[in-house]
């Protein structure tokens, strides 16, 4: 079973712009948690690593 986990910087609301992240065997998923069921992307762990580095800027 996949265990996703919710940004630490989510916010409770129905505006509430959140991303779930897990750990799987192809990479680093990452999909909208309020649209789970809406499918996910898989980055490359170095991939995801640039990503999180942009966005820190």
């Amino acid at each position: 079973m996949t265990r996703w986990r919710k940004s630490s910087r989510s916010v409770e609301g129905t505006s509430a712009q959140c991303v779930e992240v897990a750990a799987l065997s192809s990479g680093v998923g990452v999909r909208d948690s309020r649209a789970p069921e809406g499918g996910h992307l898989v980055l490359p762990p170095a991939a995801f690593r640039v990503l999180l580095d942009e966005l820190e800027r």
